[in-house]
């Protein structure tokens, strides 16, 4: 598949101002300037993040009144009841704030709503079991802010609810005692990107301050914090880059068994990254609930020992295994029915559909084909009467938008620029695919279909060293508006020595002047007949260190290739 590429510009008297400053490479100045780094104060915070940057709680709207009823509900002998989603972020958020709670007061449970017989959120069957159960006062986190009519109900039962959530506010907000979100458009909290479990994690600090607990109380849960930002896809920038940063120090050094028994299983020898958080952690975290219960998540998470810890990851390794499983099938069996639709190419959307596909992974099958056939796509399988499914946009594109004009097929739908989901009646399916294939036609422009690489800066072999590398390595960690840098190289050759691994990977070994460096190309075995025209080639990669029986050497990580223009 041909790929744009976009190589990023940097206003150069300010990448001089900042050379002069932090004397350190200036392509690495071009990139911290591109990331809004330009001054010597701003490159400190950056490069050595700091626990005393963190904004005080008290800046969060409905912060003292968060506060304030939960130490009521202490002192009144209430039953608290944590409440959270089914992913990383509700599994870990329910966690950290669980066991925060539950060390000082004994009263308190959790409750995760069911994927499929509950749904995403806030569910009734959540609140008829706090009701039956005697909570007076429900703590939601990563859910809970679109919840009007759900919580409205909870209230005229007698219970309360505090809203920690981050997904942006409708005009009518739910009538909870507190609602703590600094996306509400009156809350002055100065750092608007924080998860769900960051949100429950400002709660915390706030409850600390008030109760005169020692700042580990909070900060023992930072390996949660991070994995979900990790897995959560926010932004690695503000307070976001300072929990991360410390949250994978957390992780190495000292991560509560459920995280140290997922990273046995899967045989974690090296240090932990974002990326392993993002690839090792989160999918058998989020698979819990996609294959099964993500209550056992949240068990995972509280669980003191690491014996029983073990046992509940290997649950979840489980679940995992299915859930490739199922994603591998489901997915071969889309590109077959694709091959097979004589009308496909023509199209900009992608369409399919198939009764017996598992629910828990239409989502994961939607992303897989677009890495195929690169254009706004759904996937829909059987849901009881029903029909359910799930949609993923190709960059640029809103595809909320368009999902949202074709709702007089739907039953119901919901989502967001770049992923949403839908249900309807098995005979609207086709219908809804015409029309949704019209209106992404009438909506995308030709160059959203052709995968944009954003290219951070060109760069010579000349520059690629240990020292080069060692501050490279200190802009971790990378993820969301912090990605790691893509770089270019022009008029490379191959030496002779490059060589095809594995039938399907790329073993490179090329020179710029004087200077040769190896590196991997993985799947990109059909490029390799650019390797033998003997031509000069325009490079596109990342560097990282490559350990073999002991020696670190430096590498290329190649993104694509072409002959050089």
């Amino acid at each position: 598949m041909q790929k744009r590429w976009k190589i990023l510009q940097a206003d150069t008297e300010r990448v001089t101002a900042l050379k002069e400053m932090l004397k350190i490479n200036s392509t690495l100045c071009r990139i911290l300037v591109q990331r809004g780094i330009d001054d010597f104060e701003k490159a400190r915070q950056y490069f050595r993040p700091e626990l005393s940057g963190l904004h005080d709680p008290w800046l969060m709207k409905d912060m003292r009144k968060a506060v304030t009823r939960i130490i009521s509900a202490f002192t009144q002998g209430e039953k608290i009841l944590v409440f959270g989603d089914y992913d990383v972020d509700g599994t870990t958020s329910v966690a950290s704030m669980f066991q925060f709670l539950h060390n000082m007061y004994s009263e308190v449970d959790f409750y995760i709503p069911h994927r499929y017989r509950e749904g995403y959120g806030i569910s009734k069957m959540g609140i008829d079991h706090a009701k039956e159960n005697g909570f007076t006062l429900v703590i939601s986190l990563d859910c809970g802010i679109k919840s009007v009519e759900l919580i409205a109900y909870a209230k005229n039962l007698g219970i309360d609810f505090i809203v920690c959530d981050h997904h942006l506010p409708d005009k009518e907000l739910p009538p909870a005692v507190a609602i703590l979100n600094p996306k509400q458009a009156d809350c002055p909290y100065p750092y608007k990107e924080l998860c769900g479990c960051g949100v429950g994690f400002k709660l915390m600090m706030a409850l600390s301050e008030e109760l005169g607990l020692p700042e580990s109380a909070y900060l023992s849960y930072l390996d949660l914090v991070a994995t979900a930002i990790a897995a959560d896809i926010v932004p690695i920038t503000g307070e976001n880059r300072i929990l991360a940063y410390y949250g994978l120090e957390k992780v190495n050094q000292d991560p509560c068994p459920g995280i140290k028994a997922l990273m046995q299983l899967a045989v974690i020898q090296k240090q932990m990254h974002i990326t392993n958080l993002v690839f090792v952690i989160a999918p058998r975290v989020n698979a819990a609930g996609r294959m099964d219960d993500a209550r056992k998540a949240v068990q995972l998470f509280i669980e003191k020992d690491y014996t029983q810890a073990l046992f509940f990851a290997e649950m979840l390794h489980s679940d995992n295994i299915d859930r490739r499983e199922a994603d591998s099938s489901i997915t071969e069996e889309a590109l077959l029915l694709i091959g097979a639709d004589a009308t496909h190419s023509a199209r900009k959307t992608t369409v399919v559909f198939q009764e017996h596909w598992h629910k828990g992974v239409v989502g994961i099958v939607a992303s897989r084909l677009i890495e195929t056939h690169y254009r706004p796509t759904v996937v829909l399988t059987r849901s009881g009467d029903y029909v359910a499914g799930s949609a993923r946009s190709v960059a640029g594109f809103n595809l909320y938008e368009a999902i949202h004009a074709c709702r007089e097929h739907l039953l119901g739908y919901g989502g967001h620029f770049a992923a949403a989901g839908m249900t309807l009646l098995p005979e609207n399916v086709p219908l809804f695919s015409e029309a949704f294939e019209k209106e992404v036609t009438r909506l995308i422009t030709d160059d959203l279909l052709i995968p944009e690489i954003i290219i951070d800066a060109e760069i010579s072999f000349t520059e690629i060293n240990p020292s080069f590398f060692s501050i490279l390595s200190q802009m971790e960690p990378f993820g969301p508006e912090n990605m790691r840098p893509v770089f270019i190289a022009r008029k490379v050759t191959n030496t002779g020595y490059s060589k095809i691994v594995k039938e399907q990977h790329i073993r490179f070994v090329l020179k710029q002047d004087t200077i040769t460096l190896s590196g991997i190309g993985f799947n990109m075995a059909a490029k390799f007949e650019l390797l033998q025209m003997k031509q000069p080639l325009d490079i596109v990669f990342t560097i990282d260190e490559n350990e073999w029986n002991g020696v670190k050497s430096l590498q290329m990580k190649m993104v694509d290739i072409r002959l050089a223009e």
